[in-house]
């Protein structure tokens, strides 16, 4: 999978609750593997925080991204 079809990706948490966006992603340049992806948690009009996920929370990668945590970012 290409890095740009992960950008904007729906990111569930392991409770299905829809956490954000993929903003970006970290990975080790020599061998492609994923480190980390940033998520875009839209707030608000004015507020846009992040949060980082490491690849040892992702369930799976398919229509969505599957985490196998719950994140509270209320």
């Amino acid at each position: 999978m290409r890095i740009k079809k992960l950008l904007g990706m729906q990111v569930l948490d392991v409770d299905a609750n829809n956490i954000g966006k993929i903003d970006d992603v970290e990975f080790v340049f020599e061998t492609g593997e994923i480190k980390k992806i940033i998520v875009s948690l839209k707030k608000n009009i004015l507020s846009n925080d992040e949060i980082i996920i490491h690849y040892d929370n992702i369930k799976s990668i398919g229509d969505y991204v599957l985490l196998k945590v719950n994140i509270n970012h209320d």
